[in-house]
């Protein structure tokens, strides 16, 4: 390979560092500050770590699918059921058992999310409502396993039939749809934090055949992937220092699929360069991002703010906290579920 050539295989080799530096993104977007200050547009640029964290996933999905696709007799596909054994297991447990904490806690204390009991059971199994009322605390857990039920039809379709790869550009149609054709709209309008998410999702395990391939890209696209990272990032970046709370959030999200895929690229790059003590700094964060998603806001964070510091303590403080937190929920999650995939395998 050609040193001018940039490796699409980085991504994946990177892959852990990415993940943690998406989840410090998301970190940095969660700690509060004013809408006056002038980092307040750069601050929310953190959000972008979702889109990163969900192109990664697909990606990831991408590789497992077709690793156990080759695994098969010719005409087979991998089993369906234990894609989503192994996928939900990774998640579901962490999930549970924080849900089970956080919603019991706050059906105690009186119906703040939970309306009876079984709102209750609802919101802890699944989330539901996300899908039903819009309710954000861990919105992404629900979102993610949506997108594992339908990833595995979707690369099927697309390992037989290459063409259908193009349906993304159907799924930004329809958040398009979602935002202005009113019917639509006021039915599943007010999930549109998941709509305009899924083209992420599923342009992620389009590229994971280019990844797993190795492909490269000439090293004068650089300059087109700088152009198209910047572009976007100013352009979100003026439209939520300016225009905050004036323009639907989808059309922001739009300009995040080019910010996520050139920012990854050149993320690459930089890790290709950082010395070897900061990519496993991130790598360890990216390990336990799960649970670190699932503990910094309602179980750190939302004490820390209430202490009055400036942006960057509680960035730190919020951090510092989180960590070993999300360490020891980890290494109990791990414990419980080794034995049930040991008996998988």
């Amino acid at each position: 390979m050609s040193r001018r050539e940039i490796a699409l295989e980085k991504i994946s080799r990177y892959r852990g560092e990415l993940m943690g530096a998406a989840m410090l993104f998301i970190v940095f977007f969660h700690v509060g500050l004013p809408r006056t200050d002038m980092f307040f547009g750069l601050r929310r640029m953190g959000n972008v770590g979702v889109d990163m964290f969900l192109f990664l996933s697909g990606m990831g999905l991408w590789f497992s699918w077709m690793r156990n696709s080759q695994s098969l007799p010719s005409g087979s596909h991998p089993s369906f059921i234990s894609f989503y054994k192994r996928r939900f297991l990774r998640i579901y447990p962490a999930w549970l058992l924080v849900a089970s904490v956080f919603y019991i806690s706050k059906y105690l204390e009186g119906p703040q999310y939970s309306a009876n009991i079984v709102d209750l059971i609802g919101d802890i199994t699944l989330n539901w409502d996300f899908w039903l009322h819009d309710e954000l605390t861990f919105w992404y857990i629900p979102a993610t396993m949506m997108l594992y039920i339908f990833a595995p039809f979707y690369m099927e379709l697309v390992r037989r039939h290459p063409v259908f790869r193009w349906l993304p550009v159907a799924m930004v149609m329809w958040c398009v749809i979602v935002q202005y054709v009113l019917p639509i709209h006021q039915a599943v309008g007010h999930i549109e934090i998941f709509w305009s998410r899924v083209p992420i999702f599923f342009i992620g395990v389009n590229m994971g055949e280019w990844i797993r391939q190795k492909k490269t890209i000439d090293g004068s696209a650089i300059w087109l992937i700088l152009w198209l990272f910047v572009m976007s990032l100013a352009a979100c970046i003026y439209l939520e220092q300016m225009r905050h709370g004036k323009f639907p959030l989808f059309l922001e999200r739009m300009l995040y699929i080019p910010m996520t895929v050139s920012g990854l690229l050149l993320l690459c790059e930089l890790f290709s360069l950082v010395p070897q003590w900061v990519r496993r700094s991130l790598t360890f964060v990216g390990t336990i991002s799960l649970e670190m998603y699932l503990l910094h806001v309602q179980f750190v964070l939302l004490y820390i703010e209430k202490w009055g510091w400036s942006y960057w303590p509680k960035v730190l403080v919020c951090l510092a906290l989180s960590l070993p937190l999300a360490w020891v929920l980890h290494k109990m999650i791990e414990f419980l579920i080794k034995p049930i995939e040991k008996r998988m395998k």
